[in-house]
């Protein structure tokens, strides 16, 4: 790609929004210089792209599928059986496809970036495919495909429960011991992501990350279900997140997915560990799991990012909302998470999930500036939602009313790959998609 200027009406920049700004985009994608200089003259409004810290591409195909009440009491594990019973059906070539899809539909939403947390390493029987990285790669190849940036997680699963209980049957998909874990990582380099307290032991972990780069990105799944919490309190004697504060070197690379759970004392110490608290507030709705101590976290100068996990909703302007909404709910009160007095609350929790999201995917994004990826989404200042407003206001009717309908357009660097809220290859993914759902289904 050689040089580009695009001018947009407004765009904004970490400072504060600015009006008629030109980005000039070099041949790597990157942000040049930012001036008052001529160019390609864009409508709209440019904020910037937003990074999805945790993804499942699999299970994009669970939408609609886990909504009918079971026999008994439904839980995030009786959903768990559903999700598990889908996954002993994809092939490499279904698992590519469909995310694909995933990814092509958080590009339509505004995300330019995706951390896939992927765990389907082997084949229905366990068998590890000739390439041990097979799936992992075709996840790679869906962003390829779509244009997203991606940060592959790996994901270590070696046990069923805490106490290294063996895996069940169902999981055999999942399992690796560290030999076996390490050739997947070989091939893919990276992060990883030991899949949580109960799949995993301290030893294992420990091997795994000395031999992987030095500060790599590291995801672990902790506290996000009460049985979790109670289950790691009847094998060790202490709480999740206190668990792994105390056992493992948690610094500013790692993020700490859901941390639902935590006492205040938790919740203090996670916040000045420096690690990312990657939340999927509609997942995390969805499943009944609970509610982040988010006016806690905050008040400690904790990182946070947002994820779409389970794809129920791949949205960032639906999940910036239903975190506010659900500390509303918990506080009876409202703009619970605004920086101040008289700060607008979409521009304070977007700002804040986009540092974090970049600094938990080790992304160059999170911001407008040059020397940063131009990650672009231009959001339509003619749609409903945003009629008459600009700045601040039109950030906040993006994310409690206009939603994924007031995006327009969107740039992975520089590169325009959603024009007039359609992706370029929309047809051709959708396709491939409609073609597993009708296989799997």
């Amino acid at each position: 790609m050689s040089l580009r200027k695009l001018k947009f009406n407004s765009v904004l920049l970490p400072e504060g929004w600015a009006e008629n700004m030109c980005l000039s985009i070099n041949a790597q994608g990157i942000i040049q210089s930012i001036g008052k200089d001529e160019g390609e003259l864009i409508s709209g409004i440019a904020i910037p792209g937003m990074a999805n810290v945790h993804s499942h591409a699999h299970q994009r195909l669970m939408q609609g599928v886990a909504e009918r009440a079971g026999p008994g009491t439904d839980s995030f594990w009786t959903w768990r059986e559903v999700m598990y019973g889908l996954v002993t059906k994809l092939s490499p070539d279904d698992l590519e496809a469909v995310a694909a899809q995933a990814y092509m539909e958080m590009l339509l939403a505004g995300f330019t970036a995706v951390g896939e947390f992927q765990y389907l390493h082997h084949q229905p029987d366990g068998k590890p495919y000739d390439n041990p990285a097979e799936m992992s790669l075709r996840c790679m190849a869906a962003a390829v495909t779509t244009g997203i940036a991606i940060t592959m997680l790996p994901v270590f699963y070696t046990y069923g429960g805490f106490g290294s209980e063996p895996p069940q049957a169902n999981q055999r998909r999942f399992i690796n011991d560290v030999d076996g874990f390490l050739k997947i990582h070989a091939k893919l380099g990276g992060g990883f992501a030991p899949h949580s307290l109960r799949a995993v032991t301290k030893s294992d972990v420990t091997q795994v990350a000395a031999a992987v780069p030095n500060n790599t990105p590291i995801h672990i799944h902790v506290a996000e279900q009460i049985k979790e919490v109670e289950d790691c309190i009847a094998w060790s004697g202490k709480r999740p997140v206190q668990y792994l504060l105390d056992n493992f070197p948690v610094n500013e690379n790692w993020c700490a997915i859901h941390a639902t759970h935590m006492t205040t004392e938790e919740t203090s110490l996670l916040a000045k560990s420096g690690a990312v608290a990657g939340l999927c507030p509609t997942t995390e709705a969805n499943l009944g799991d609970g509610i982040f101590p988010a006016v806690d976290y905050l008040t400690s100068k904790g990182h946070i990012g947002i994820g779409s996990d389970s794809h129920i909703s791949i949205s960032p302007s639906d999940d910036l909302r239903m975190l506010e909404y659900s500390q509303r709910l918990k506080n009876l009160t409202r703009n619970v998470l605004a920086d101040g007095p008289l700060h607008s609350t979409g521009r304070s929790v977007f700002q804040r999930a986009l540092g974090g999201g970049a600094k938990a995917l080790q992304q160059n994004m999170g911001a407008l500036q040059v020397g940063k990826r131009a990650d672009i989404v231009v959001l339509d200042h003619e749609h409903n939602s945003m009629l008459g407003r600009t700045q601040d206001l039109a950030l906040d009717a993006w994310i409690f009313s206009g939603g994924n309908a007031a995006v327009r357009d969107v740039y992975v660097g520089g590169r325009l790959l959603v024009k007039d809220r359609e992706h370029l290859h929309h047809a051709a993914i959708r396709k491939k998609f409609k073609q597993v759902l009708a296989r799997v289904s």
